[in-house]
């Protein structure tokens, strides 16, 4: 009798050990997934970008149908941090190539998750708008400023216990502090971008009266 008992628990614990191994993998793939979509969306590869969110939207599926039967799993940890890097993924692409940005049901990730996503993207929209700045598209950077204030503003009301929320103060306050280091670069090159506009006009006026 015991020892039947036994045997069946070992065949459980085997199965969900296979699960966890199988998410684990998939897991990492999808984040690999996310960051590759990435460095396509920062140098424009909007394409490419796309066809990688799609691997990593497969890979998503999978990883919950392989974890269907096992919750314990699910929660333990590594399937919340690919649905992060999924999230900020899917809505710096929708945000850069100006589509819609996506909410937690349409990309089928639990709401933290989602809302921690949505911290790691300042980072992201930081990194477009120096782009921008470089390329002298200083307006753009100024527009995407604004999604990072309205971003910002959205998270900080989630006032919840650290346990609930699994780290979003602390991305929150990391925001904040992008946030404002954006903006001083923002109005760094506005100034820039103004002293150079009066400089060729003074030349234009002076070139003028030769």
């Amino acid at each position: 009798m015991i020892k039947s008992i036994i045997e069946q628990i070992r065949e459980e614990l085997q199965e969900k050990d296979r699960a966890r191994e199988q998410g684990i993998i998939l897991s990492r793939e999808i984040v690999r997934n996310c960051r590759v979509a990435m460095q396509h969306v920062h140098k424009m590869e909007l394409e490419k970008a796309r066809s990688m969110i799609q691997t990593a939207k497969e890979n998503m599926e999978k990883m919950s149908s392989v974890l269907e039967t096992q919750p314990d799993l699910y929660y333990s940890g590594f399937v919340e941090h690919a649905q992060q890097e999924f999230t900020e993924c899917s809505v710096i692409y929708s945000l850069i190539s100006e589509k819609s940005i996506p909410k937690p049901s349409e990309l089928k990730v639990e709401p933290v998750a989602y809302l921690n996503g949505l911290g790691d993207a300042g980072g992201e929209i930081k990194r477009h708008i120096l782009d921008l700045i470089r390329q002298g598209r200083v307006e753009e950077g100024e527009r995407y400023l604004s999604t990072m204030e309205e971003l910002y503003m959205g998270l900080m009301v989630f006032d919840y216990p650290d346990a609930m929320t699994h780290g979003l103060r602390a991305k929150t306050d990391r925001l904040r502090l992008l946030l404002e280091i954006s903006r001083g670069e923002l109005t760094a090159a506005v100034r820039q971008q103004k002293l150079e506009m009066a400089m060729k006009a003074l030349e234009t006026e002076f070139l003028s009266r030769k």
